[in-house]
């Protein structure tokens, strides 16, 4: 169909969502059993990475790392993009700093997912690393079933 100048299709839209990980089991984590995920993390100027474990955080916004992990990777801490951030024990500071992501199968390990080049917050008295939403969760579908203690990740069209 030709409408004001534009050719105009219908996008196709998937209709089956890729099966990222199915029933993934919980995790013992901080003394109980939680969603998580194994995760490598990489600072894409330096090259360093470390691997590390994240937990599942729908109510976290962004994604956020221990400040611990900067020096690891490679960042200077305080270099990093400074920024408030509001937590569930009130205000902290954060620095931001580009980072990428490889979330693995925590099953086989196999890198399922790429986060490339995004700004992560690097946060002083954090001890999780935390999977937030806008920055990892938003693009998927995901479900948790607390009584299985199973999570299921997916990725599909809106």
């Amino acid at each position: 169909m030709r409408r004001s100048g534009f050719n105009v299709r219908p996008r196709p839209q998937p209709d089956l969502y890729l099966q990222m990980l199915i029933d993934c089991p919980f995790y013992i984590f901080n003394g109980g059993r939680r969603p998580i995920l194994p995760v490598r993390i990489i600072n894409p100027h330096t090259g360093m990475s470390l691997k590390a474990w994240g937990l599942i955080d729908t109510g976290a916004d962004e994604c956020a790392i221990p400040a611990g992990f900067a020096a690891l990777l490679g960042h200077d801490l305080l270099q990093g993009k400074p920024k408030e951030i509001g937590t569930g024990n009130g205000i902290t500071n954060a620095y931001s700093h580009t980072t990428t992501f490889e979330i693995c199968d925590p099953r086989t390990e196999a890198v399922i997912y790429t986060v490339e080049n995004t700004p992560i917050d690097f946060m002083p008295n954090l001890s999780v690393l935390l999977l937030g939403v806008k920055n990892f969760l938003s693009p998927f579908v995901l479900k948790i079933d607390y009584p299985k203690e199973v999570f299921s990740i997916l990725i599909g069209g809106k």
